[in-house]
């Protein structure tokens, strides 16, 4: 018997409001001038998503300072 550990690849997991699994995040990566998020949906269906330069932009003008300082220090929260 061998006893290496089989470490699970990283992924995130995108919950409801009832922090119920909408989507798992498997991998990120650039392709060209996009940024392409690949993963499933409800745990079942591949999903593959690209995020352009000008969606990026269109989500920042969402955010109001309150919001910008939460993800500031969001990775720094319990």
């Amino acid at each position: 018997m061998s006893n290496t550990t089989h470490k699970k690849p990283p992924q995130m997991r995108v919950l409801d409001a009832n922090d119920k699994e909408l989507m798992t995040v498997r991998k990120i990566e650039p392709d060209g001038n996009a940024l392409v998020i690949r993963g499933k949906i409800f745990g079942a269906m591949p999903m593959v998503a690209k995020l352009t330069p000008a969606e990026a932009r269109a989500a920042l003008k969402l955010l109001d300072a309150r919001t910008i300082w939460f993800l500031l220090t969001f990775l720094f929260r319990k």
